[in-house]
């Protein structure tokens, strides 16, 4: 078998081994590939597995031996899966890897939000706390966790960790979500009382049809003044316009981000050097054991496809 890996570089800093794919077959990699450079790099392959690459129906309709895409993420917006179905190529993604790495950065914005780490970090390092006459300076205000009210916008596995967590902080989890479940440590409510109760909002939804831009100027109106907003999902669920002007008119206390909607950043985002507002560049699922995880699920839906009995398929 002929694979193509088209961008290994956006899933390794050279800290996983990748040649476990030669055991399947012929296997060449690529760090990076350029739209203009897929249909070529591809023409002759039986299986591709990659991250972001664009693979749409332009480009499939020239690998006339490809059987399988196997899918470095859990989104598989970059491939046409209905072409792919059409032409009997099996598409795969990898589910659950990043659970608890982007659980665990929702709380890295949320404690440093509560606790103002960065700000008293810098106030440190500026000499200030030389200067003080008391030994704990009352520079910025700082809140518990405990009692405040978090809402969640998707449960599924990263919304539940997330969930969890929330109340081992004892705070009270408030969440939307498409389907409601009869668990009695959350409190499943609709998107506008969420918005109205909660004094952190976190989104850990798909981004689909249903959520593209749900949180535009009308939805950031519905929020507390205090509130912190904080999305680590799709960039395309907010209007980023919209969260700007909500920060610069004091609509919304502050927010956390890990996407957006054009990737990487451009000159011209609107987001670029908002105050109270911090960006990260999708980093959220990159810790060394979260990529070790996803290889292991992506190397495994390769083989149970070899073997006939295909896992995480998502063009049935």
């Amino acid at each position: 078998m002929k694979i193509v890996l088209t961008d290994i570089k956006t899933v390794t800093a050279n800290d996983l081994d990748l040649s476990v794919f030669e055991k399947f077959g012929e296997v060449q990699m690529y760090e990076l590939t350029e739209y203009k450079e897929i249909a070529d790099r591809i023409k002759y392959a039986e299986a591709v597995i990659c991250n972001k690459t664009k693979l749409d129906a332009n480009v499939l309709k020239n690998a006339e031996k490809l059987k399988y895409i196997g899918l470095f993420a859990t989104g598989y917006n970059n491939i046409d899966v209905e072409y792919a179905k059409k032409k009997g190529i099996t598409v795969c993604n990898a589910g659950s890897y990043s659970t608890n790495a982007v659980a665990q950065q929702t709380f890295a914005y949320i404690l440093n939000h509560y606790s103002k780490l960065i700000d008293y970090s810098k106030f440190v390092s500026e000499g200030k706390w030389m200067k003080s006459k008391i030994f704990s300076p009352f520079a910025f205000p700082t809140y518990e966790l405990s009692g405040k009210n978090i809402g969640i916008i998707g449960y599924g596995s990263i919304g539940r960790k997330v969930a969890f967590i929330a109340k081992a902080f004892d705070m009270n989890v408030y969440v939307y979500n498409r389907t409601r479940y009869d668990e009695k440590s959350v409190n499943f409510v609709t998107f506008d009382e969420l918005l109205n109760i909660s004094d952190i909002v976190t989104i850990h939804c798909p981004l689909n049809n249903d959520s593209y831009r749900m949180f535009n100027k009308d939805a950031f109106s519905k929020m507390k003044q205090q509130a912190l907003f904080i999305n680590t999902a799709r960039g395309g669920i907010v209007d980023e316009l919209a969260l700007k002007e909500a920060l610069e008119n004091g609509i919304i206390q502050s927010a956390a981000i890990d996407v957006l909607t054009t990737e990487p950043m451009q000159e011209d985002c609107v987001l670029y050097n908002v105050k109270n507002l911090i960006i990260t560049p999708h980093t959220a699922w990159i810790p060394f054991e979260t990529r070790k995880r996803l290889l292991s699920i992506v190397i495994s839906n390769l083989e149970n496809f070899l073997n006939n009995k295909p896992t995480n398929v998502v063009s049935k």
